[in-house]
């Protein structure tokens, strides 16, 4: 009830400044954006001219000095890139959807727009890279979405023109830069299907809550279901990513951390693989304990992960970022139950502890021991089986005073001991609690 009161107050909000074309009821918005919270898994995607100097996308552009930034897309041939092999590393992760950095805060525009010479057809490369990333998914079932930057540092109609020193360009118009930014995500949309617009960009100061209205209606009216991340707006709080109420979003975007428990407002984590957006030689890549714990705690926060690779110059992706990948697919491939499909809840997450649930099933993911047994808050359903999914076994008993969960040291797993509550009716609707009581 919460949720659809939220949301209808939002409709309210946002009705009020005139986007008639967010006129949704709750059962229509849970409906459009029913696949992406069932995939609860994504890959983020950062990728451009940068890559042939492994520094960070868009904001190095500052440090290795606009000339030299600007004209690396002259030397971009990335002759390896394969959209299918892309897609296929993807899948093998248990990954749903793709998000490529289509136009980072740089400018360059990795597909064949006809409003701007930046782009990837005039590099030496000259192949659509949108294009063909959209069809290897459609061909492999895999959802292709879009990051878009609202700003654009190098556009000579953006007004801001670098993002620490240059703070005007003569022939500035945002206006017409607003028209620009419609041209070029309309023919994303017309060209190549997209299920998913991931804005960024939108803090500095030419954006507005206006403009965010217009572009959002813009949209909407092209592709109806499509969904759009809370960063169209200026509403986020910072890199916490939660949205203020009143401003437009689908969901909420907090960035390189777990965002915290919220069943009333859907949200995705985007963090990297390594320690670096794009590219980075000798980069630090996260374990697969991080990996997979990180993703366990998004779900068990009712929340999604999009997971970032920096591929290289070349068009590849770095083996041990593949290797990695495949390792969280390969787990997912025994236990994906307890993470696709699912919601957050009922007990809320902590950092060893986290809990999913679908129909009358409760996914327990105890992810560090802290002693012999785990105890927690009953619930007001009783528990009718249970079963170890990592192997082995497991006891459970269920009192007034609390659930207590008991598995032997040696059936302990180091990433997830997983088990499987059996619930004498729906888990779908149980108030969520902490964990301890």
């Amino acid at each position: 009830m919460k949720n659809r009161i939220t949301w209808l107050l939002l409709g309210l909000a946002v009705l009020a400044v005139g986007s008639a074309a967010l006129a949704e009821t709750p059962e229509q918005f849970d409906k459009r954006i029913a696949w992406w919270r069932e995939a609860r898994f994504g890959m983020f995607i950062h990728w451009g001219p940068v890559s042939l100097k492994g520094t960070e996308i868009g904001w190095s552009r500052d440090g290795m000095g606009t000339e030299v930034y600007d004209n690396l897309y002259k030397q971009f041939n990335p002759v390896k890139f394969n959209a299918d092999e892309w897609v296929s590393i993807a899948k093998a992760a248990g990954m749903k959807y793709i998000v490529l950095t289509s136009r980072h805060h740089d400018g360059f525009s990795l597909w064949d727009t006809k409003v701007s010479d930046y782009n990837i057809m005039n590099s030496p490369f000259k192949r659509d890279v949108v294009k063909e990333l959209s069809t290897a998914c459609k061909k492999q079932g895999i959802v292709y979405g879009s990051y878009y930057s609202i700003c654009d540092w190098r556009h000579p109609l953006y007004p801001v023109g670098n993002e620490t020193k240059v703070k005007g360009k003569p022939h500035a118009d945002m206006d017409k830069f607003n028209q620009f930014v419609k041209d070029q995500l309309a023919e994303q949309i017309k060209n190549y299907q997209l299920g998913l617009v991931w804005f960024d960009g939108e803090w500095e100061a030419p954006w507005t809550h206006e403009r965010a209205v217009d572009l959002n209606d813009f949209l909407r009216k092209l592709r109806p279901d499509i969904i759009i991340n809370n960063r169209i707006d200026k509403g986020r709080h910072g890199m916490a990513g939660n949205t203020k109420e009143g401003f437009l979003g689908d969901f909420d975007t907090p960035e390189q951390r777990v965002g915290g428990f919220n069943m009333d407002r859907p949200w995705e984590t985007c963090m990297t693989i390594g320690t670096q957006w794009s590219w980075k030689p000798n980069d630090r890549i996260k374990s697969l304990e991080q990996c997979m714990q990180t993703l366990i705690l998004t779900a068990g926060g009712d929340g999604n992960l999009l997971f970032n690779v920096g591929p290289m110059s070349t068009g590849e992706i770095e083996p041990d970022q593949v290797a990695r990948l495949k390792e969280m697919g390969a787990w997912l491939t025994k236990y994906g139950e307890s993470v696709y499909g699912t919601r957050g809840g009922p007990w809320k997450p902590s950092k060893d502890i986290a809990s999913t649930r679908k129909g009358n099933v409760v996914y327990l993911h105890i992810l560090r021991w802290t002693g012999d047994s785990v105890t927690l808050h009953n619930i007001p359903r009783k528990i009718t089986g249970s079963s170890l999914l990592t192997g082995g076994k497991v006891e459970v008993k269920q009192t007034e005073q609390g659930v207590v969960i008991t598995v032997p040291a040696r059936a302990r797993q180091k990433i997830d001991t997983l088990v499987k509550l059996e619930l004498d009716g729906s888990a779908m609707d149980l108030a969520p609690v902490t964990l301890n009581p």
